[in-house]
């Protein structure tokens, strides 16, 4: 397990972590929420050794083998998927010393070595790598390329890839899904959740934590504090508690009659049935879930656009690639005021294409794009964040657009981007990539645009500038077409999904749950018609088959320990509420002395009921993949 006892951490003049203590136990997953600058990136460099204590303590299993998604690229000449199979150290290590050996050729060492690097899994390790490269979004093609022929952010991809190759008894991620798309991440939530480590994540994607981890623990106040469930349940716990203050609740009241408008216009809108029901789940949601962010930083919204254009955008017959290169075709669209559209495909299938095109960044290959007369484009995309004037403040950028403008009143709007005081007159050269995002949606916010065209925006931001900027776009009374890997956003901001897919653009009629089956059957439509047909003269080695199948057997075993672990989970739960239920058949309880006591125990009787129907959920899951994989081995010969 980890122990953390009475810990004191400090950088430089920041007291990050006073007489904290926590205890993880050995298999667990769990999120790390927390500020920017709690100290989450610290805690992981203790755990890792890069950092001792101010006092107090921090131990865990002298022989827990640790793996960490690493920040930085040392070799940039290096294949790919070499470069992955180098997170393996000990395959590595093997390798060499059976190189040394067969130079000797030492036939007893190369014996002894061979027969480890078989226990070790060397010999399906080239395979691995490239099932994990695939699973990240790379091509086979790209498993050969050199690591510095890759973008910043495939790089990332790299890491990711060489952190999940390393055999570990505890893994430390921080932030894996900021340079992914959403297929990428739901492989990626596949392959966490089948993990039999423990899991220790710093995201700012409430549906990965979802989805992966079974606990949160949120740094705040110097302390850490462990809560059971992700982040939804996190979220609601927090809630109810800062619910109690007024300040909570004044600013929930102020919250809910924005997002009452919002529902209203909404609900108006009769063709968009299937949606409506989740958007309005959601927005019922969100509405008593204001209190868990009450004190955020952030609060901000889009001017308000001088004029409207009915279209604002108009394409016909578009053929949209990259020089000549057709990408998408036979693309039709129009765009008219109050569009609100989430653009969902697979990886590489043109929805960035699509966004930089109808932004004006690519020309048309074919078609004709007409403007409306008054179209005032936003358009946010990560290659933004450079474009930036690194010598330039906050207060210059803005200052910029609007010269007549007074400086209080520019520096009143950043505040609500939390550049406040002397941080708004600082250069933006030394800033991180999540205070470069504000920035550049403040920029885009003050021009009062009637379109927003936003490719990724949530990638370097936090759980509460995700929630300021939800509100805002929620708010924004303009169309919008959203590309994005957070879920939570798409569903919170759109009523409308679009399909980018197979060289085609087309409107998507069900939900985004309904999406990522979509998605699971198309990557497995594609893997079935990129394998190659078997010869009838090709020989089966019983050798490897052999291996092949009890490589099979053992991916059973993870799939049925969540299972059963849920099940207990269940179990747990559903005697809870059983000992909930007596309690409230007891007729004294509802008197006035026991007023206290009944709300809480109604208040324990509505999470307990909502932490059985997600289990009862999990569980279902857990056991179709299983019967799936069951299927599967049975047809092995």
């Amino acid at each position: 397990m980890i122990k953390i006892e009475s810990l004191t951490l400090q950088r430089g003049p920041l007291r990050l972590l006073e007489n904290a203590s926590l205890t993880l136990h050995a298999g667990q997953k769990v999120g790390l929420l927390g500020t920017n600058g709690a100290g989450k990136s610290s805690l992981f460099a203790l755990l890792l050794g890069q950092l001792t204590p101010d006092a107090g303590d921090c131990s865990l299993p002298p022989d827990w083998r640790i793996a960490h998604m690493r920040q930085e690229i040392d070799d940039l000449q290096r294949l790919a998927v070499d470069y992955v199979l180098d997170g393996d150290q000990r395959l590595r290590q093997i390798q060499r010393q059976l190189a040394e050996a067969e130079q000797r050729q030492d036939a007893t060492q190369l014996g002894t070595l061979y027969a480890e690097l078989e226990a070790h899994g060397g010999f399906s390790a080239d395979s691995r790598a490239r099932t994990l490269l695939a699973g990240l979004g790379f091509t086979p093609d790209q498993c050969e390329a050199r690591v510095g022929d890759f973008s910043g952010g495939w790089r990332m991809r790299l890491n990711l890839a060489q952190a999940l190759m390393c055999p570990s008894d505890l893994l430390l991620l921080d932030e894996p899904t900021n340079h992914l798309d959403l297929d990428a991440i739901l492989w990626l939530e596949d392959w966490l959740r089948s993990y039999p480590g423990t899991l220790l994540l710093i995201s700012h994607d409430r549906d990965f934590l979802d989805a992966v981890v079974e606990h949160i623990v949120h740094v705040e106040s110097q302390k850490l504090t462990l809560y059971r469930g992700g982040y939804s349940q996190f979220e609601r716990t927090r809630a109810e508690r800062l619910s109690q203050q007024q300040a909570a609740y004044e600013k929930q009241q102020a919250q809910r009659e924005h997002m009452q408008k919002y529902i209203a216009r909404f609900r108006a809108q009769a063709t968009k049935a299937r949606q409506a029901q989740s958007r309005l789940k959601a927005l019922e949601r969100m509405e008593l879930l204001g209190p868990a962010h009450v004190d955020s930083p952030f609060s901000f919204s889009f001017r308000e656009a001088d004029n409207q254009s009915d279209p604002l955008l108009d394409l016909t017959g578009g053929t949209l690639g990259y020089q000549g290169k057709a990408v998408l075709e036979q693309v039709k669209l129009r765009l008219a005021p109050g569009a609100r559209i989430g653009v969902l495909g697979p990886n590489g299938a043109g929805k960035s294409t699509l966004i930089k095109t109808l932004a004006g960044t690519l020309p048309l290959i074919a078609g004709e794009l007409k403007t409306g007369e008054h179209l005032a484009i936003g358009y946010f995309a990560q290659h933004q964040l450079d474009s930036l004037d690194p010598q330039a403040s906050p207060l210059l950028h803005l200052a910029r657009l609007a010269p007549q403008t007074r400086e209080q009143d520019l520096r009143n709007f950043l505040g609500g981007f939390d550049f406040h005081g002397s941080r708004a007159e600082e250069p933006v050269l030394h800033f991180s990539g999540g205070e470069k995002a504000r920035l550049a949606l403040a920029l885009i916010a003050w021009q009062k645009p009637n379109l927003l065209l936003l490719d990724e925006p949530t990638n370097h931001l936090d759980m509460e500038m995700r929630h300021a900027l939800t509100l805002a776009l929620q708010n924004f009374e303009g169309a919008m077409l959203l590309v994005s890997h957070d879920r939570a956003l798409i569903r919170d901001t759109t009523d409308e999904l679009w399909l980018v897919a197979d060289g085609r653009l087309r409107v998507y009629e069900d939900d985004l749950d309904s999406y990522t089956r979509w998605l699971a059957q198309f990557r497995q439509q594609q893997n079935s018609a990129g394998a190659p047909e078997p010869s009838p003269s090709t020989r089966i080695d019983p050798k490897a088959q052999r291996r092949l199948a009890a490589e099979q057997r053992q991916r059973l075993a993870p799939l049925k320990k969540a299972a059963d672990r849920l099940e207990q989970q269940l179990d747990r739960a559903q005697q809870e509420m059983a000992g909930i239920e007596a309690e409230l058949a007891d007729n004294d309880l509802y008197t006035d002395s026991q007023r206290d006591r009944l709300k809480t125990l109604l208040a324990r009787q509505a999470a307990c009921r909502q932490q059985i129907d997600e289990l009862e959920m999990q569980w279902l899951e857990a056991h179709e993949a299983l019967e799936q994989l069951q299927a599967e081995l049975a047809e092995t010969p």
